[in-house]
């Protein structure tokens, strides 16, 4: 291996870093923003960086929040009527009402 140091001096506390910059130019790197560009720069912020969240996205996010924290519905009882009804071949279904579920999900 080599020991020379190949990185650029960006990265702090390497020996091209320590060594090859002096302090007068390291300087130049470390100029603070006068004070009317700091105030232009966060007058762009405050005007840029504002976000408005729709009413309707958070109307959507209290729902949700009612609906995650309610229990889940329990249909085993259903469940249980419709197989025992299945097996003993007295389930007749609805066919108008499956036609309409279709179509409802088609169009």
């Amino acid at each position: 291996m080599s020991n020379i140091d190949t990185r650029p001096p960006f990265f702090p506390n390497t020996r091209s870093s320590r060594a090859d910059i002096s302090p007068t130019r390291n300087a130049q790197f470390l100029k603070r923003n006068s004070y009317e560009r700091s105030q232009e720069l966060n007058n762009i912020a405050a005007r840029d960086a504002k976000v408005t969240i729709p009413d309707s996205i958070k109307d959507f996010s209290r729902i949700k929040k009612v609906v995650d924290a309610s229990p889940e519905p329990n249909n085993a009882d259903k469940i249980a009527s419709l197989k025992a009804r299945i097996q003993a071949g007295t389930y007749e279904p609805d066919y108008d009402a499956i036609a309409d579920k279709i179509l409802a999900n088609e169009y």
